[in-house]
């Protein structure tokens, strides 16, 4: 397979852009230089749903007194009489951009197409907040779910976690968490587009697709730069899934990873090792795709047939789970 021809027409637009100095990479940008960049050019690559029928604004708080703003979005107002099943769901942006606003149109697509409750949060960005506080702040969240989601209308038995590349990355360290922690609710399932997973970039992927298909190398680097407060971090499987010694227990997982991507080939061994540990994966290769092309439904159809598969695979799952509390 060759990349799809409006991804293609896309790269090309962006590398003529680099050439003649109207578009600046990331790695020549401060934090908040390319926050603004990131959030300018969100928009022009996705369809934003009209506001749905409930959205709320929320502050969630967190362990050291703080807190994280947040959105819940739905088609219909949640009640504590038919609570609703929730996604919590964690951006993506290298843990150094990104925001709510950034992913509303993915998130008000993935709430219409599940049926289910979106809640996305703010978790804090480096370098402002270096790891593991981006961590513990998608704990947080989860956390609150169980304790105020039922006074929310939302269901802490019918949950999911997900998010797409770092995002992907903490909801699947997330899953480790909630395995290891009971106290948390449990997510019947994981939802990981391609996600960062691996200690060390040095996979085959990343030597094919490292440059010249969005997600530069250079640009990865610049974002752990940011967010790592010494190599050592990189061991932490709260970084690195892949550094998790045992993954048997964790939720089940649905994985979106696009062929042309530098995170490809973690991304596969990230699932054989949940296989191996015998859980159930759901492994879908997204021929002709590139990194964040789930957030380019302006771009290619690819985009919103891929969301629509995750809200489909939501809704069943919350459906088996209320037909199992039903019996």
């Amino acid at each position: 397979m060759s990349v799809h021809p409006d991804i293609a027409a896309l790269l090309d637009m962006i590398q003529l852009g680099t050439e003649s100095g109207a578009r600046i990479p990331f790695p020549q940008l401060t934090p908040a230089q390319a926050r603004a960049d990131f959030e300018a050019s969100s928009p022009l690559l996705d369809v934003d749903p009209p506001p749905l029928a409930h959205e709320r604004h929320l502050a969630l708080p967190m362990r050291d007194g703080t807190q994280i703003a947040a959105r819940l979005y739905a088609e219909r107002t949640p009640h504590c009489a038919e609570p609703l099943p929730v996604l919590l769901y964690m951006h993506g942006g290298g843990f150094v951009v990104g925001s709510l606003d950034s992913h509303q149109p993915l998130c008000r697509g993935l709430a219409v197409d599940s049926g289910a409750a979106v809640l996305s949060i703010a978790y804090r960005l480096a370098p402002e907040h270096r790891f593991p506080t981006a961590f513990e702040d998608c704990v947080d969240a989860l956390a609150w779910i169980g304790r105020e989601g039922p006074a929310a209308g939302l269901d802490p038995q019918r949950i999911a976690i997900g998010g797409d590349s770092a995002g992907g990355t903490l909801a699947a360290a997330l899953a480790i968490a909630a395995r290891d922690d009971r106290s948390l609710p449990q997510p019947l399932l994981q939802v990981l587009a391609y996600p960062g997973l691996s200690p060390q970039q040095v996979s085959e992927s990343y030597a094919k697709y490292g440059s010249g298909f969005l997600l530069e190398r250079e640009t990865v680097d610049w974002f752990f730069k940011h967010y790592l407060r010494e190599d050592a971090d990189r061991q932490d499987w709260r970084f690195a899934p892949l550094a998790a010694p045992d993954l048997a227990g964790v939720a089940p997982a649905l994985m979106l990873l696009p062929e042309f991507d530098p995170l490809v080939a973690e991304g596969r061994d990230y699932a054989a090792r949940l296989r191996a540990a015998g859980v159930a994966v759901d492994l879908k290769i997204y021929p002709g795709m590139i990194h964040e092309f789930l957030r380019m439904g302006n771009i290619v159809p690819d985009a919103l047939q891929a969301r629509a598969e995750i809200g489909t695979r939501l809704a069943d799952i919350f459906a088996q789970q209320m037909g199992a509390g039903r019996s």
